[in-house]
C-alpha cells in the first residue's frame, strides 16, 4: 500500500486550511507505516519505552475519538485500549495487527470528519468536562494539527530504525 498525501489548499479559507493540514497529517502517519510488516511496526523505540509505530497509530485513533466523539460529539462512549482514560495505554501494541489498528484509526478518522463537516462553523464550541472549560471545533483541529505534527515526528525516528528509511 502506497498512502498519497494530499495537496496542503494554500489560498483557502480557514476552515479548509485546517481540514487540509489535519488531513495532510493523517496521511503522513499513514505513509510512514507503508510496506512494514505487522512486526516491523510493533518494533519498539527504546527500553523502558513502548513506543511504537503501531503504537502511535493506536494513539491517535484514541484522540480522535476523545477529541471528536467525545467532546465535540458529546458521545459517551469509552476509550478503545484503555479503561481509566490513559492515552499511552494504546502505545502498547506489543500484540497488536495493522488491520486491528488502521481499522480503529480509520473508523475514527471517518467519525471526525463527519462531526467537522456536520458543524456549522468553527466557532462550535462546547463544554469539555474533563478540562472544566469551553471549546470550539477550531481549537480542537489545531489541537489534532499538532498532536499529529509531534507524533509523525516520533513517527520519523522509529521508521529510520526499523528500516533506515527517511524523509517519508
Amino acid at each position: 500500500m502506497t498512502t498519497e498525501r494530499p495537496r496542503i489548499p494554500t489560498t483557502a479559507d480557514e476552515r479548509e486550511t485546517l481540514r487540509g493540514f489535519l488531513d495532510f497529517h493523517r496521511a503522513t502517519l499513514a505513509k510512514k507505516c507503508d510496506g512494514l510488516s505487522d512486526e516491523e511496526l510493533r518494533r519498539q523505540s527504546m527500553p523502558p519505552s513502548t513506543l511504537s509505530l503501531l503504537g502511535l497509530v493506536r494513539h491517535m485513533a484514541e484522540v480522535e475519538r476523545n477529541w471528536f466523539r467525545r467532546v465535540l460529539g458529546g458521545e459517551d462512549i469509552p476509550l478503545v485500549w484503555s479503561d481509566s482514560f490513559d492515552f499511552q495505554a494504546a502505545y502498547d501494541a506489543r500484540e497488536a495487527t495493522r488491520a486491528e489498528a488502521f481499522a480503529a484509526w480509520q473508523a475514527e478518522v471517518e467519525h471526525a470528519r463527519r462531526i467537522e463537516a456536520a458543524a456549522e462553523s468553527l466557532e462550535v464550541t462546547v463544554h469539555a468536562e474533563r478540562w472544566g472549560q469551553d471549546v470550539s471545533l477550531r481549537t480542537v483541529m489545531l489541537h489534532m494539527i499538532l498532536e499529529y505534527g509531534r507524533h509523525n515526528g516520533h513517527a520519523d525516528f522509529l521508521r529510520e530504525g526499523v528500516d533506515g528509511t527517511v524523509g517519508v
